[in-house]
C-alpha cells in the first residue's frame, strides 16, 4: 500500500478483525498513549431490547385478538393480514437495530487525527488527517440538515451523521478545542 503525503487525508482499508497494513499502528493508537481527544460516536436507540420485546408482545396480542374477531365473523383472510403486519413491523425494528450497530471513533494525538467508521456488517474504514491542517466545520446554531465536516487539503469527510444537531455541535466544539491544543508547541 502506498501512502500519500502525511499532511493529506488518506483512506486505509482494514478488515474487521484489525488485520491489514496498519494493524500495529492502529493497535498502538487504541492504547490511548498521548491521546488529546478520544470519542466513540454511536447512533441513539431509544427503545431498549426489553422494551422491544414488550412492544412486540403487546402488538402481537392486539393483532391476534383482533384477527380472531375477524376470523369468527367469517373474514378469515383478514387474520393473515394482521399476522403479516406484525411480521413487517418486527423486520423493520430488526433492520433499525442492525443499523444502530454503526459507530465511529475519533482519536487525536499530536501526530494524527484518526477517524474510524465501523459499519453494521463489520467492515471498517479509516481516515487519517494531519492535525495541523484539519478544520472542523458545522453550522452554529445547528439545523437538522447540518453536517459535521472534517476538511483538509481540499478533501472533506462527514462524521456523526446519525447524531442530533446539538450533539454534532458539541462534538465539533470539543474536537476543535483539542485540535487547537494539539497545535500548541510542546514545552519540555
Amino acid at each position: 500500500m502506498t501512502r500519500s503525503d502525511p499532511a493529506s487525508a488518506e483512506t486505509v482499508a482494514e478488515t474487521a478483525d484489525g488485520t491489514g497494513a496498519d494493524a500495529a499502528e492502529a493497535a498502538a493508537e487504541r492504547t490511548g498513549a498521548g491521546a488529546l481527544f478520544d470519542a466513540v460516536l454511536h447512533p441513539h436507540r431509544s427503545l431498549s431490547p426489553a422494551g422491544f420485546v414488550i412492544l412486540m408482545s403487546c402488538i402481537s396480542a392486539v393483532s391476534f385478538t383482533t384477527g380472531i374477531v375477524f376470523l369468527l365473523a367469517g373474514a378469515w383472510p383478514i387474520f393473515g393480514f394482521f399476522g403479516l403486519d406484525v411480521l413487517l413491523l418486527y423486520v423493520a425494528f430488526r433492520l433499525n437495530y442492525r443499523s444502530g450497530r454503526l459507530y465511529e471513533t475519533l482519536h487525536l494525538t499530536r501526530e494524527r487525527l484518526t477517524v474510524q467508521r465501523v459499519f453494521p456488517s463489520g467492515e471498517t474504514r479509516r481516515w487519517v488527517f494531519q492535525p495541523y491542517w484539519v478544520r472542523v466545520q458545522v453550522d452554529d446554531p445547528p439545523r437538522p440538515e447540518s453536517r459535521l465536516m472534517l476538511s483538509s487539503h481540499g478533501r472533506s469527510l462527514a462524521i456523526g451523521s446519525f447524531l442530533t444537531p446539538e450533539e454534532r455541535l458539541d462534538v465539533a466544539r470539543a474536537l476543535s478545542a483539542a485540535l487547537a491544543a494539539s497545535r500548541r508547541p510542546v514545552h519540555a
